[in-house]
């Protein structure tokens, strides 16, 4: 039981078991284990406040296993203090995305509890979140996996600039002014310098989406609403 904590310091008193005395213990050093040795871990740093720097490195990662048609679309919330992130499979549509649950959620939700909700947990390495999600929906990983050669380029030289500090927004409204000549960047944590790398550009496909004189905003998306199925199937998410 932990009885006191200073954020300040760095240190804890803390009681185990039936122990009637406390113990002072220091967060960032300390070496402390349950009683059959297995270690207690702390963070020594708080995790990012929103998940798409791990999103893109699983993305990176299950492309290089062969699961290119595998897409990462992010979006600012309307309030602008979150941003969204929906994973999606098959055809490469970004405007007429198809949404499977599980696959789609707000740094809002994750700067409260970090994890995608696929059952992983806090931490987990891009290699292990890829497999928890295969294991979350084999069905949807299935129609991942195919070849998109030109996406899974952008998208690895997109990684290589910006992880691990950086993300991206595909996010753009008339109301914001022009249309950015680069794709827009944005740190996952504060304290990070502004992004001074070169810039990047758009995904492949994505200039012919401003030919449509009827596109006025790419952050206009709301999330779905999921309807439960008795199949097991996890693509029943309706607009």
């Amino acid at each position: 039981m932990i009885t006191a904590v200073n954020l300040m310091t760095g240190w804890i008193s803390a009681r185990f078991g039936n122990e009637m005395r406390t113990l002072d213990l220091n967060l960032s050093t300390d070496e402390v284990q349950h009683a059959d040795g297995e270690a207690i871990l702390f963070r020594r740093a708080p995790p990012d406040p929103m998940p798409h720097a791990r999103l893109m490195a699983m993305v990176r990662e299950l492309h290089r296993a062969g699961y290119q048609r595998l897409y990462l679309y992010s979006w600012p919330k309307p309030s602008g203090l979150h941003w969204r992130w929906h994973l999606f499979t098959g055809q490469r549509n970004w405007m007429e995305r198809p949404w499977r649950e599980g696959w789609y959620g707000s740094g809002a939700e994750y700067n409260c509890n970090p994890v995608m909700g696929w059952g992983d947990t806090p931490g987990e390495t891009a290699k292990e979140l890829a497999s928890t999600l295969a294991q979350f929906d084999p069905n949807g990983m299935a129609q991942a996996l195919g070849r998109d050669e030109d996406h899974t380029l952008w998208f690895d030289t997109v990684c290589t600039a910006l992880l691990p500090d950086y993300t991206f927004s595909l996010g753009w409204d008339k109301h914001d002014g022009p249309i950015p000549n680069s794709l827009p960047v944005i740190p996952v944590r504060r304290g990070v310098p502004e992004y001074a790398g070169p810039p990047l550009p758009w995904p492949p496909g994505w200039a012919n989406l401003w030919g449509s004189a009827h596109l006025a905003s790419t952050t206009a998306t709301l999330l779905p609403k999921v309807r439960k199925s008795t199949t097991g199937d996890r693509s029943d998410a309706t607009s």
